[in-house]
């Protein structure tokens, strides 16, 4: 048996009025707290299942963000494929930029140093993907890594998509939880 220890601080609203957390909350604190590894499989059996893989990274992280899973799958169904079949950037880093957005993005138009900051941490995760793979485009990495024959029968999905899956989320996994260390 594995066994995991962690501590969080459990949010009022997550509890009942004896300030007990109710039960129904516990699935999204485990969410909340699930290791690297954890967060690679979710996302890869996201992927197997069919999902995108820009909504494979979304879904895998959507919990922490108290974002629900049909408002995340529908919000990154379009962006697999690199952008809705367009082949440009990769649907998995562009699932990744949404996370770092709800993790770190601005709410208010003028503060830009918030805005600034993401911008950073997206270009970071871009040159983390692109230093692993050669580059962060769609096109590109399925010319890389499989043949026309291999796109037009869809076994590209196993050759490089899922492992792209698994990169961007290990990556990702780190960005967003670097300041919990």
């Amino acid at each position: 048996m594995i066994e995991h220890n962690y501590s969080f601080r459990v949010m009022y609203p997550d509890t009942d009025q004896m300030g007990t957390v109710h039960h129904s909350n516990y699935a999204k604190y485990y969410e909340i707290k699930m290791t690297k590894q954890e967060a690679i499989d979710k996302a890869q059996a996201f992927f197997d299942e069919g999902y995108a893989c820009s909504q494979s990274i979304l879904l895998t992280f959507s919990n922490q963000f108290d974002l629900d899973e049909r408002t995340a799958k529908l919000i990154a169904s379009t962006f697999g494929g690199g952008m809705g079949r367009l082949r440009q950037k990769c649907g998995a880093v562009t699932g990744g930029f949404m996370v770092l957005g709800l993790k770190y993005g601005n709410e208010n138009p003028k503060d830009m140093e918030t805005k600034l900051a993401v911008y950073k941490k997206v270009r970071e995760l871009n040159h983390q993907i692109e230093e692993i793979h050669g580059t962060s485009n769609c096109s590109e990495l399925l010319k890389k890594f499989a043949s026309e024959a291999d796109i037009a029968e869809r076994k590209h999905h196993k050759m490089i998509c899922k492992k792209v899956v698994g990169d961007v989320t290990e990556r990702l996994y780190e960005l967003i939880n670097i300041e919990n260390k």
